[in-house]
């Protein structure tokens, strides 16, 4: 399935499920409704801060826009041709939903990051937590105040509590595992 219809269907499944017009789904992610509503017939490749600020007003984690399922799906195995891969049409990052399409309190999520690129999340969520594991490369990510410089090898926890950015400061690309635990299903109501 094409990524860009898997997430129109989500984020069309997501708004009704939480019973928002358009309009109403606007308002709360300062998101323009004809954004939306392109999004949601699969004619727009949203950026990563358009699907932040979605997700958020959703009450939805990030990568639970990318989940193929309604969460229900029996098996446990999420095989890698099968696996959505999203790429952002602004910086070139790419994210590969790794865990199976099951309500499950982790999401695993792999990135590559490309040099010289920087994406920032303004949103904040609660109950949210997440650890990134640098398995190549280099990064910074701040949250909040905070900020880290993370090499391979390195893992960072962090609570999603707060607006985070990732740089790439490096001339090469970087890779990593991003695990969100939520406290509540992703499916229901968690965030990024």
């Amino acid at each position: 399935m094409d990524i860009n219809e898997l997430i129109a269907r989500r984020v069309k499944a997501l708004r009704e499920e939480a019973d928002l017009s358009l309009a109403a789904l606007a308002e709360l992610s300062g998101v323009s409704r004809s954004n939306i509503s392109l999004i949601e017939r699969g004619e727009s490749s949203p950026t990563a801060t358009v699907l932040d600020k979605l997700a958020s007003a959703l009450g939805v984690t990030l990568a639970s826009l990318f989940e193929q399922g309604d969460g229900t799906e029996a098996s446990p195995l999420s095989r890698a041709a099968d696996q959505p891969v999203w790429t952002d049409p602004v910086t070139g990052y790419t994210r590969r939903n790794l865990s199976p399409p099951l309500r499950l309190p982790i999401q695993l999520v792999e990135v590559v990051f490309p040099a010289g690129q920087r994406v920032a999340f303004d949103t904040s969520t609660q109950g949210v937590e997440q650890q990134v594991w640098m398995i190549e490369g280099t990064m910074e990510i701040t949250a909040g105040d905070e900020g880290w410089q993370l090499a391979a090898g390195d893992c960072l926890a962090m609570r999603l509590d707060r607006p985070v950015s990732f740089q790439n400061t490096s001339a090469r690309p970087a890779r990593y595992l991003v695990a969100l635990a939520t406290q509540t299903y992703p499916s229901n109501r968690g965030h990024q």
